[in-house]
């Protein structure tokens, strides 16, 4: 996010934020496994901590989706948007300049639909849209020409709360500290539009190290021992460029999510029916 934003298939070189990821070994490829794959188009889980393809922000980096995608389905691939690098989930490729270029308009006009969940600082109550205008991000060295007066582009995510808890154990000045298990859908695609829009509510994600919270991200990391952004893109759901049939494409939560949701209290909740509004709803 963000998170995903619509490339042109022979950009391949972006400007991509670095984040501090313990996921992925500097001499082991991480695992990517297909979840949905045709003539045209294939989509893969990508784990958090790797990048969507080469960057000179990133030289030093030996894996990159693009290429372990390419390697697995046996055919080049073209990138169609794209996943922060710590951000992990559905990830979309075309495997031809022309699908690639269809989808893209997709993305640009709205017609994809993205359903992400978040865990957040705090309890929330009630969903919303929320119509923020984000300025740009700018990179210091790929936007070292670029406007920074340049206006705020227009923003919108739509959230919804599936589950709130409130554990014993401070994380900051209060005695207890509260989580929320969120359904984020972003209807436009700014640079880490979910993450700031969720700061912008004051219910940081966690794990967020640009724009969250200090406090609630190292509480996390020495009380459970899981060091990652928690945000994971979930579903995406588009029309089949060539075929016109409607695509859902749905990925596993991993399992550092089910401990989580066990050490939070969540196991009955997510076993049970209204559990099931993880995955019905997305």
């Amino acid at each position: 996010m963000n998170q995903d934003n619509p490339l042109e298939p022979e950009k391949l070189l972006e400007q991509e934020q670095s984040a501090d990821n313990d996921a992925l070994a500097d001499d082991v490829a991480p695992e990517i496994s297909i979840l949905y794959e045709d003539e045209d188009i294939v989509a893969i889980h990508k784990p958090a901590g790797l990048l969507v393809h080469r960057s000179y922000l990133a030289r030093r980096e030996r894996f990159f989706a693009m290429q372990l995608t390419r390697d697995k389905v046996g055919c080049h691939v073209f990138p169609v948007h794209r996943l922060d690098r710590p951000t992990s989930g559905v990830l979309l490729f075309a495997k031809s300049a022309e699908m690639a270029n269809l989808l893209c308009e997709q993305f640009a006009t709205k017609e994809i639909e993205k359903q992400y969940l978040a865990l957040v600082r705090g309890n929330i109550l009630e969903g919303d849209c929320l119509d923020y205008p984000l300025k740009q991000e700018f990179d210091e060295l790929g936007d070292k020409y670029a406007d920074p007066d340049k206006a705020a582009q227009e923003a919108q995510t739509s959230y919804q709360p599936l589950l709130n808890c409130e554990i014993p154990y401070p994380s900051g000045r209060y005695a207890t500290s509260r989580f929320a298990l969120v359904q984020l859908t972003p209807h436009t695609g700014r640079k880490h539009q979910l993450r700031r829009h969720m700061a912008h509510l004051r219910h940081p994600i966690i794990g967020d190290t640009t724009h969250g919270d200090g406090k609630q991200n190292r509480f996390f990391r020495e009380h459970f021992g899981i060091n990652r952004l928690w945000l994971i893109a979930k579903m995406l759901r588009f029309t089949h460029p060539r075929t016109g049939e409607p695509i859902s494409i749905e990925t596993e939560l991993e399992s550092e999510w089910l401990t989580i949701f066990e050490a939070l209290g969540w196991q009955e909740a997510i076993e049970s029916d209204s559990g099931m509004l993880i995955c019905e709803q997305l």
